[in-house]
């Protein structure tokens, strides 16, 4: 088996800064990767390389095998079909001005091959898929709320087919009972469709729920990387250690927070 993304020694500088410094990591079929750390370690441009929104200065970026790195963007179609992101913000991530029926339907009108009739019928079944009615297909931004914004994203990045969702801090901005929702749904759509996840954050509870394997970043480098619940249990790096100290006990967990008793449009 081939991992559907990879790095080796993979390095990006912004000037004389290195954002990542030569890091070697893969996304396999069907795992959920926790990619952690504070803010400006290096999370996000590790997801736009892998994505080949950042170029390497050095190093590779591999899909399914091929070595992308300096591949024009006329090759990486079958990237951008079979890899989707989702972005921390749902509020940014929308056109305000275009209804969902608009939003989701657009990489389906790329894919091209469907009528009027059948990109009706295929974002209804999206839209489902998240757990939204046909009701809202003509729903602007502004009449939703964030929850049901990032449901909507999630359908979007749905539409291609994808193998791979890059979640890029997806619950954040989020309620933490609508944080747990969309953790909940998030799984249920990896077991259903059998994708594989990348899921950066900062929020360590989220990652101990989601993720089967996790790599620890810090000043561009990975620090410490293995199966989430050995990581987490029993760390290794002192960064690590670190930041699982920083975790204030939660008085009402994620996982006491269950969705199934509370309002799925939220």
């Amino acid at each position: 088996m081939t991992p559907i993304l990879a790095t080796e020694n993979v390095v990006c500088s912004f000037g004389t800064a290195r954002a990542v410094d030569e890091v070697s990591l893969d996304l396999w079929p069907g795992e959920t990767l926790g990619l952690v750390g504070e803010s400006g370690s290096g999370k996000t441009t590790m997801l736009r390389l892998l994505l080949r929104l950042a170029q390497a200065n050095a190093g590779h970026v591999r899909f399914d095998g091929r070595d992308i790195t300096h591949a024009p963007e006329s090759a990486l179609r079958d990237l951008r079909r079979a890899v989707q992101v989702v972005f921390q913000n749902p509020h940014a991530a929308l056109d305000p001005r275009a209804s969902v029926f608009a939003s989701v339907a657009e990489p389906l009108r790329l894919q091209g091959g469907l009528t009027r009739a059948m990109l009706r019928a295929r974002v209804t079944s999206l839209l489902e898929d998240v757990g939204l009615g046909e009701e809202f297909l003509w729903r602007y931004p502004h009449e939703m709320s964030g929850g049901q914004k990032q449901r909507v994203c999630i359908a979007r990045a749905l539409a291609p087919g994808p193998r791979a969702l890059l979640l890029d801090e997806p619950t954040s901005a989020l309620d933490v009972s609508v944080q747990a929702q969309i953790i909940e749904l998030l799984a249920a759509l990896r077991a259903r469709h059998g994708l594989a996840y990348l899921f950066v954050s900062h929020n360590l509870a989220v990652v101990r729920l989601l993720c089967t394997r996790v790599a620890v970043m810090r000043g561009g480098v990975i620090v410490e990387q293995g199966e989430a619940a050995s990581v987490l249990a029993a760390p290794r790096h002192s960064y690590t250690q670190a930041l699982l100290a920083s975790v204030l006990p939660p008085r009402a967990t994620l996982a006491a927070q269950s969705p199934s008793a509370k309002a799925v449009t939220a």
